[in-house]
């Protein structure tokens, strides 16, 4: 075990540089690199492309073969992007941070009304867009704290980089197992805390519903929090404007959670992700292995099995 502590210290310091490297080129060059990285990771490693090629079939059976590889071929170079981007994060400047995804108008008063009333939110998104420089430029435009929910990576230094990028501007990280308790503790304070709704709850623990053509699990947590808190929901779309800007889009779907119905929360933000990946399927992680797991037989399609766990 300390041995392989060891080689994993020793690996991260080795390519910290690089990625430090990276982060102080300037976006053209930053870019030229994305396209010669697409080219190994999409012709020569072929990274995941069976699990991306089969996930795009399921999502659109009515799109031709021509079609599939198209949008495949368009996902891959923008992962190469958005991986780029992420370690642009360390040393970007709050003014570059800015410009390079913008919230709108309309957005930046949704939060300002929210805030005035004293209230505090819960923000829901997908993997779809830059969500990291999403997070980052919140902090800098928005009056409210900003938490983040998520998952601890197993190798504790790049962990601790990837809890750098993301506090830099102030954001603030709530690991998943302690949402709940670290919610409720901060419920005095005016705040909004982001929960990713896109990734994969053990199948006898999610509300089952259709997503992109397929029986999907969706974890409870954002749905029971926001209704035990009475939190309004604000959906966020981060859209890519063109090659490395953003625009930030929010929306209020649930202003009184604990009056909707069981299922409800869960049903609206995704199918209001799933109208955003439709419009641009190429910027959505096609990557992950979203429909890894099957309904269980012993969940009836009213998804009767309430989860016991309280986390996103």
């Amino acid at each position: 075990m300390k041995f392989k502590k060891l080689l994993s210290a020793i690996g991260f310091y080795v390519v910290c540089p690089i990625f430090y490297g990276l982060s102080l080129l300037p976006f053209r060059l930053l870019y030229a690199l994305s396209d010669l990285v697409y080219v190994v990771l999409f012709h020569l490693i072929r990274y995941r492309r069976k699990i991306v090629l089969q996930n795009l079939r399921n999502a659109f059976p009515e799109k031709s073969t021509a079609e599939i590889n198209s949008i495949c071929k368009d996902f891959y170079s923008y992962l190469c992007d958005l991986f780029l981007e992420t370690f642009k994060t360390l040393t970007i400047s709050p003014d570059a941070m800015i410009r390079h995804c913008k919230f709108s108008e309309e957005t930046k008063a949704i939060f300002n009304d929210i805030n005035k009333e004293g209230k505090s939110a819960i923000l829901v998104l997908g993997h779809l867009g830059n969500w990291e420089w999403a997070g980052n430029t919140f902090s800098l435009v928005c009056n409210q704290q900003l938490y983040v929910i998520y998952h601890p990576l197993a190798n504790k230094h790049f962990n601790d980089l990837m809890y750098k990028m993301r506090t830099r501007f102030g954001t603030k990280l709530i690991a998943m197992n302690d949402t709940f308790r670290a919610m409720v503790a901060l419920s005095k304070e005016v705040n909004v805390t982001a929960f990713i709704a896109d990734q994969t709850p053990q199948p006898e623990h999610g509300y089952w519903t259709d997503f992109l053509n397929q029986d999907t699990p969706v974890f409870w947590g954002t749905e029971k929090i926001a209704k035990k808190l009475n939190y309004p929901v604000v959906y966020i779309h981060v859209k890519r404007i063109s090659r490395g800007y953003y625009e930030v889009e929010a929306e209020i779907l649930v202003s009184d959670p604990k009056s909707t119905s069981s299922g409800e929360i869960s049903t609206l933000h995704t199918k209001r992700l799933e109208k955003d990946i439709i419009a641009d399927p190429t910027t959505w992680l096609w990557s992950h292995r979203r429909w890894k797991h099957k309904r269980p037989a012993a969940q009836t399609e009213n998804n009767s099995i309430i989860p016991k766990s309280e986390h996103a």
